[in-house]
């Protein structure tokens, strides 16, 4: 080992030397046992172990597992030296522009990498490749906080240019698969190790999966019924997989059957609505009948162990190439059930499941411990592999193959289901369910396809240097990161309870020996006790260390895919709350929905991606000084317009960036300055008269002056405007639609009123109370009553100038222009307009002092923008205890799933607490 000037690049010399982290190595065996040295000593460190998020295990698990100082199975104490190496420190002098990537971006999930190794969410990396490329210059360093597989170092790979990414994920095998991905394998010398891996436990046990060849051709099993067939007196085949069957029992006489022989109807390849019994005859429905059970000792425990009946009852097996199947011989039955004697002298790993949704869910069948989840012959077969695997000392061949039995090993267990149209068929994702009918494979043909699968994906690797670290750990605390380091940042976050990530990785974890650090999970989970707070309240935390690491007017990428508005609300307030301006919302369309997104009613078919900025340094520095003054609200709006899409162009139609509407920009304004503990010192009718003195407003959008040229320019090559879609779901979105109508068509209360219900459907908030239209248009817009004299509005006049030209040509005061413009509502003037809040506010706090005032639990329903305003004027008068006390009474459905009044609540309780 000697030392060099070369940066952090797995990058081979001449004679097949090493270069990392400033040192050269004689090659990379060397270099893996020099840094696993240190890590080594690192353990040893119980501060090391205290870091957040240290997952479950022991040393040499940890150490087995890792492959430093590019992953670690524990939090990296190498990624410092990766940035000294490799980063750019922040350099306020140096320019950086980028609006939001503000189109759609579509890629699917066919990918020869993507599917090297299952796992319950990933993004496609040719999608995240889309941001990288527009967000990064070429040498950047790109973050992950919640990596998952390493799509995100996936991506940068790929992107080149001297790009580097930093991944950080508290499961361990979740970082193990990126570390795979991510690495720097040699497919050659891995393919060889695989095979004769195969070879050595076919030559340990040659008859594991052979077996006669007394059966049919798949395609014909409908004429033969069940036959067997001797085809020649020697000849064998290999089986492929085994269609296993549930007992069950008729609920009338009690006989017992196999699930298989009166459930499924072969002749359609589908399964019986209702099944009858073949003793009896009565008919019944699947639910009627009842599961059996049977105790057996259990091989590795050696205790007795209750599970559900389970038989075999068809063989796919293979003869040349053509497949065939047969119903189970004596010789077949004998080779499965001596499995059960044979592993107790190879050994698994003797894990009992961790209590969960998921780890549990199986419990009723008997599966207890990890080695539950496989049939006899499988358990066995994986444990041979296991076992040779673990005595592979080289880590750039033994985390490979550990890698294609991981990725094998759903589809190895009894989580592979029947298809009644093909027989074998996948696991569900999103859940370790266990089916009445399975369909476990022949574990080494499974395995070794994975292996030619993975060299031939992840050949590129030899071509490309290492340029990306790992790090097992919780993103809530990232100690070993120095700030401002970050060029941009592309994360998928966990999204409320969606899924059990720990759970659900306990699985392959378990089997590893270094399982996640629960604690850190940011999830909503029964089995956790986190309820939504808790997992908004671990968001912050993460959002906040990555405004830390990120450097100054740089991006960060939120992928979201929940129907929930609670848990959409919580990203927004977690990322307000660390500092973060949202800038665009668009599509992320994977083309191939996971299990939950195809088939619940509820769940999203497009993912949404969040771009979010830092602001940059100027920004924060300006508002310190002027103290929350009216000026610093405008130099935020300025600051803000510049990160927006200028333009959005999809189908040949201009879009609406909602973004840019006053409404979005004066919440977005609101958050800031509460961010800061500031009130905003100015109404929103203010603030809608200051921006149409200081700011173009095209299409009911706000441009920059130098933006507005721009949008011109692409208006002018499109005939129609972009349209604005309104939904009334509460009465703010109520009043935003009346005066959104009114400015086109100021209209007397009977012409509103059969529009207005039109658009009041199911989505009203269940906790809202409904205001009366007349109560809507007296309290924010102004009414002509035509009295002598009185002169028609200017906005009343246009309107009918417009669609009566005999009107056209007529005083204001003209008695004819009059009485057709009498009893009309519209939208007040700028002037008036403040003037009629300020009248709105005193109504709406009177309304709220009810509430302050109200001495039951909970408000079954209140009028949320009363709510809205007593939060906003106790925030400003630092009464924290009064919204406090309020949001108690609040349901807590609907304080979750409304933006502004979480803002107010979750700020509340930080000042607070900060005053105590």
């Amino acid at each position: 080992m000697t030392k060099s000037d070369s940066l952090f690049a797995n990058k081979k010399t001449v004679c097949d030397q090493v270069e990392c982290l400033g040192l050269t190595f004689e090659n990379d065996r060397s270099r893996s046992e020099y840094f696993l040295g240190i890590l080594r000593q690192k353990l040893k460190d119980p501060e090391f172990r205290k870091i957040e998020g240290f997952p479950a295990g022991s040393d040499e698990d940890i150490l087995a597992l890792s492959d430093p100082p590019y992953y670690t199975a524990c939090p990296n104490p190498f990624i410092e030296e990766f940035i000294k190496h490799l980063g750019k420190p922040y350099d306020a002098s140096v320019s950086y522009s980028k609006e939001p990537l503000a189109s759609d971006v579509s890629e699917g999930k066919n990918d020869p990498i993507y599917n090297a190794h299952s796992y319950h969410t990933k993004v496609p990396h040719k999608a995240i490749l889309h941001y990288i490329d527009h967000y990064t210059e070429p040498g950047d360093v790109i973050f992950d906080g919640f990596c998952g597989t390493g799509m995100s170092g996936v991506a940068t790979a790929h992107s080149g240019k001297g790009r580097k990414c930093l991944l950080v994920d508290l499961s361990p095998i979740a970082t193990f698969i990126a570390r795979n991905l991510t690495g720097a394998l040699d497919a050659v010398a891995f393919s060889d190790a695989a095979r004769k891996l195969v070879a050595d436990v076919l030559a340990f046990d040659r008859d594991l999966y052979v077996t006669n060849h007394t059966g049919w051709k798949v395609r014909d099993r409908k004429k033969v019924q069940h036959k067997h067939y001797n085809h020649s007196s020697s000849a064998q085949g290999e089986v492929e997989f085994v269609l296993y069957s549930d007992v069950v029992a008729c609920p009338n006489c009690g006989n017992q059957h196999s699930f298989y022989s009166i459930a499924v109807d072969e002749m359609e390849d589908a399964l019986r609505a209702k099944i009858r019994c073949p003793s009896c005859g009565v008919v019944e429905r699947e639910a009627e009948w009842e599961a059996c059970y049977e105790t057996q000792i259990d091989p590795l425990l050696g205790t007795p162990h209750q599970e559900a009946k389970v038989v075999p009852v068809l063989i796919n097996y293979s003869v040349g190439n053509s497949r065939f199947e047969k119903l189970p011989d004596e010789n077949d039955l004998a080779e499965i059930y001596s499995a059960r004697e044979k592993v107790k002298a190879i050994g698994f790993p003797i894990i009992e499941l961790i209590p969960g949704k998921e780890t549990r869910r199986n419990v009723t069948r008997g599966i207890t411990h990890l080695h539950h989840f496989f049939t006899p012959r499988e358990l066995y077969c994986v444990a041979l592999l296991l076992k040779r695997i673990n005595t592979v000392v080289d880590p750039s061949i033994r985390h490979p193959l550990l890698f294609s039995l991981t990725a094998c090993l759903p589809y190895a267990s009894r989580m592979r289901r029947f298809r009644a149209d093909r027989k074998g068929g996948g696991p569900l994702s999103g859940t370790l369910y266990v089916g009445s009918l399975i369909t476990p494979p022949n574990v080494l043909n499974s395995f070794e396809r994975n292996a030619e699968t993975i060299a031939s994906s992840l050949s590129y690797q030899r071509n490309i240097p290492r340029q990306t670290i790992i790090s097992t750990q919780s993103s809530t605390i990232l100690s070993n990161f120095p700030g401002e380091c970050i060029d941009y940042i592309f994360v998928d976050p966990p999204f409320g309870s969606n899924l059990d990530y720990s759970e659900l990785n306990f699985f392959w974890e378990a089997m590893l020996g270094v399982i996640t650090n629960q604690g850190a999970e940011a999830i909503v989970s029964t089995s956790q006790d986190k309820e939504l707070n808790d997992y908004r309240s671990l968001l912050t935390n993460g959002f906040k260390e990555f405004y830390r690491v990120l450097k100054p007017g740089r991006w960060m990428t939120v992928e979201f895919s929940n129907t929930q508005a609670a848990v959409w609300n919580a990203i927004q307030t977690s990322l307000q709350e660390a500092g973060f301006v949202v800038a665009n919302v668009a599509a992320l369309d994977k083309k191939q929905g996971s299990f939950k997104a195809v088939t619940t009613t509820t769940a999203v078919k497009q993912d949404l991606i969040i771009s979010a900025y830092k602001p940059n340094g100027g920004l924060e520095e300006r508002f310190a000084k002027s103290g929350g003054s009216e000026e610093s609200a405008w130099d935020f709006v300025r600051t803000h317009l510049k990160y927006l899409p200028t333009v959005k162009v999809k189908g040949g139609q201009i879009e609406f960036v909602a973004e840019r509407d006053p409404r979005i920009i004066f919440d977005r304004l609101v958050a800031w300055f509460v961010r800061h503990a500031f009130l905003v010192p100015l109404s929103s009718q203010a603030f809608q008269a200051g921006l149409n003195q200081r700011f173009a407003e095209r299409d009911g959008m706000v441009f920059l002056p130098e933006q507005v040229a721009e949008y011109d320019k692409k208006r002018l090559q499109i005939a129609q405007a972009p349209q604005i879609e309104m939904f009334i779901a509460d009465e703010r979105s109520a009043i935003d639609w009346l005066s959104d109508f009114l400015k086109k068509r100021p209209s007397t209360y009977q012409e509103i009123h059969p529009e207005f219900i039109k658009q009041l459907g199911a989505g009203w908030k269940r906790h809202e109370v409904k205001p009366e239209l007349s109560q809507l248009l007296e309290g924010n817009f102004l009414r002509y009553a035509s009295k002598d004299g009185d002169e028609v509005p200017s906005q009343i006049h246009s309107y009918l100038s417009t669609n009566w030209p005999e009107l056209r040509n007529l005083e204001k005061s003209a008695p004819r222009l009059r009485a057709k413009a009498a009893d009309r509502w519209y939208v007040p003037d700028p002037s008036k307009a403040i003037d009629l809040e300020k009248f709105r506010e005193k109504a709406l706090l009177k309304e709220f002092e009810g509430y302050c005032s109200f001495a039951g639990r909970r408000l079954k329903t209140f009028r949320l923008e009363a709510m809205r305003a007593g939060f906003r004027h106790a925030w400003s008068q630092k009464n924290y205890k009064i919204i406090i006390s309020v949001a108690q009474k609040v349901p807590e459905e609907a304080l979750q799933e409304d933006e502004k009044l979480l803002l107010w609540y979750d700020q509340a309780l930080t000042r607070s607490e900060a005053d105590v």
